[in-house]
């Protein structure tokens, strides 16, 4: 019996087929959009189409296999895939002598073409098949925009080491040390210590500190020997330590450590700024010279290189994870409704200010939307945004999150650990759900919120730290606290400013823009062109109740763009997926009549629409496709009030 081979396009696909995807299609979607690998990937989609053999190929100058499962080596042929990808068609071949193989197009940014072979493979699948490869495009684009990502922070690390003469490192504190320890070899002292020059707060931080608990000091910018280098922008050597007054002997008495001699010169960045001071202490033969100076002014043009270089470097690593973790989020706020309009007001003022807001909301408003809102329309939005989500933060790690540890701290601190608080210096710290943070979390939280200095887990060292807090949370706070599971004092403190989001239901006029919002991005996403809703699909996402709000809305939308196969957006498209909550409208309770169920449902139903419509009943009525006096007598049989579905 000769091969058999079948081919079909992505316009040949069933109307039926387009309208009303498989359940275990959709499900099948959903997993593709969540896995973070190829293996991963692939596995899924094996595991779907019940075959052993799953490959992906990708072209660049030949076809080169870029991920697999099973045994596909051999099965097909380039020209094979490249006749696949040019037709944009789906083909299967059913030859008795090998197992069924399915080529399907893969649509990227890089040409590629996904293979299925098993027994269990026969020409049904053709379809499936072309939807998922639409899917897995989406999902290559997105890792290979992330690799990218990653290659632009390796080339900038490359060309930063030619600057970074001494140190590889991408954090700042570790380069200072290795700068410290290779200039106090090179220049012959028995240590030397970096001090970064904090204008705003007026204050220098040295490191390393040694024999200071943390590695770190911090004083004032006019107090002592390298206050005057500050000051005067000139070097100052010292002799005969103890017997200047300039020098603060505090740091020896903690330490144990005897300065005899010193020196500082200031350090200066490319264009003449004083970033600090440079310094050196206790000369291992003599006293420091004039030479010593010259050495030191030297060595200090190319640590002020590499130490600007690195926090560059470690602002780009920082602003990369940010990047990461805001993946497919929305950075401003949508909606046109009276409650959206007052929001984007309220946080364009508050933007401006550094006061402390808790923002209030059902999960999936948008309360972290509004806290980056928050961020980026105010004076901080050049430094960092941290988020961090307390409900996820055991109490035994949300210290060390928060505050960082140091080394040796605890059995599993095998180095210095940076928290939140460090990383979002300058910026905006944003606290998701605050309600499900431990007392002890609370209390330790305060006392930072009050004193705006932390010490790290196992560390003496008090670090000053300059970063708005963002609260957020979903629970009932003033509840809480009366019941003794939130700090009075702590939610005062948060409290400051509260911004309470309305959940999506409370705010019909938004879901329409909200979703076509969604849309036409994710169309964009997706390479197609943009889907319009027929208006019975726009009635059907008007009436659902949205217990996932936002949110739910957003990944509908999503779905929507990559597996709706009609050239408009149907009822049958709209897969909703059903709350673990039960809905009132949704459920209407086992043991009753059906005329009393059916009363049920028409009165909750009028209520909806005219909520949707704003308390117009005009409005509802055509929305019902009611005449307005049909309406009321409908509401008169039901035994209903017009205040009593007004909203």
């Amino acid at each position: 019996m000769a091969e058999e081979t079948r081919w079909l396009s992505w316009n040949e696909l069933p109307w039926l087929q387009r309208s009303a995807p498989a359940a275990p299609l959709l499900r099948l979607g959903e997993r593709l959009l969540r896995s973070d690998s190829l293996s991963e990937i692939l596995a899924d989609i094996a595991a779907e189409f019940g075959v052993p053999n799953c490959g992906l190929f990708v072209r660049d100058e030949r076809w080169t296999k870029l991920a697999a499962r099973g045994d596909v080596e051999g099965t097909i042929s380039g020209p094979l895939m490249t006749d696949v990808m040019d037709r944009d068609a789906a083909r299967v071949s059913m030859d008795p002598e090998q197992s069924p193989v399915i080529l399907t197009p893969v649509p990227s940014h890089r040409q590629a073409v996904l293979l299925l072979s098993g027994n269990r493979l026969d020409p049904s699948q053709l379809s499936e098949a072309l939807v998922i490869g639409r899917l897995l495009a989406r999902r290559l684009d997105q890792f290979e925009e992330r690799k990218a990502l990653e290659a632009r922070a390796v080339r900038l690390r490359s060309t930063l080491e030619l600057a970074r003469k001494f140190a590889g490192e991408t954090e700042t504190q570790k380069l200072l040390e290795r700068l410290a320890e290779e200039s106090a070899r090179l220049l012959g002292s028995d240590r030397a210590s970096i001090f970064i020059w904090d204008q705003e707060k007026h204050q220098l931080v040295a490191c390393p500190a040694l024999g200071v608990p943390g590695g770190k000091l911090f004083i004032p910018d006019n107090r002592g020997i390298v206050g005057e280098v500050i000051q005067h922008r000139k070097p100052v050597l010292v002799d005969d330590a103890y017997s200047d007054s300039r020098f603060d002997q505090s740091v020896d008495k903690k330490s144990g450590y005897r300065t005899r001699n010193l020196l500082a010169v200031p350090l200066w960045d490319a264009e003449g700024n004083c970033l600090g001071a440079f310094e050196l202490i206790n000369k291992l033969n003599g006293d420091f010279t004039d030479d010593d100076i010259l050495a030191l002014e030297d060595f200090s043009i190319q640590a002020a290189t590499a130490i600007v270089n690195t926090q560059e470097l470690e602002n780009l690593l920082r602003s990369n994870q940010q990047l990461f973790e805001l993946v497919g989020r929305e950075g401003r706020i949508v909606g046109e409704s009276a409650a959206m309009v007052a929001q984007r007001t309220t946080i364009e003022r508050l933007a401006q200010t550094d006061l402390p807001v808790l923002i209030l909301g059902e999960s999936g408003v948008g309360k972290e939307v509004a806290a980056q809102a928050l961020h980026q329309q105010g004076t901080r939005a050049k430094q960092p945004f941290i988020a961090v989500n307390c409900a996820a933060l055991a109490e035994t790690l949300l210290e060390s999150e928060l505050f960082g540890h140091e080394k040796g701290a605890f059995t599993d601190a095998q180095s210095t650990h940076i928290g939140k608080f460090e990383l979002a210096e300058g910026g905006t710290l944003f606290l998701d759900e605050i309600g499900d943070m431990s007392l002890g979390g609370q209390a330790k939280l305060l006392r930072v919120l009050e004193q705006k200095v932390i010490t790290r887990v196992g560390g003496t060292q008090t670090i000053p730290v300059n970063v708005r807090v963002i609260a957020a949370t979903n629970a009932n706070l003033p509840e809480k606290v009366r019941d003794k599971e939130f700090r009075q004092d702590l939610y005062y403190r948060l409290s400051v400013v509260t911004l309470e989001i309305p959940p999506l239901r409370e705010r019909p006029e938004d879901i329409l823009s909200l979703g076509k919002h969604f849309l036409e991005k994710f169309c964009r996403d997706a390479n197609r062109k943009p889907l319009p809703m027929s208006p019975e699909a726009e009635k059907r996402l008007q009436m659902h109740g949205w217990p996932g709000n936002v949110r739910e809305l957003r990944n509908l939308m999503e779905r929507i763009a990559f597996l709706c196969v009609g050239d408009r957006v149907e009822v049958d498209d709209l897969a909703f997926i059903l709350s673990p909550k039960k809905d009132a409208f949704d459920d209407l309770s086992d043991g009753i009549g059906l005329t009393e169920a059916t009363n049920r449902f028409q009165m909750e139903y009028i209520k909806r629409a005219v909520k949707r419509m704003g308390g117009n009943m005009s409005d509802a009525a055509e929305f019902l496709g009611l005449h307005r006096s049909n309406l009321y007598r409908k509401m008169r049989q039901l035994g209903m009030e017009v205040d009593d579905v007004k909203p």
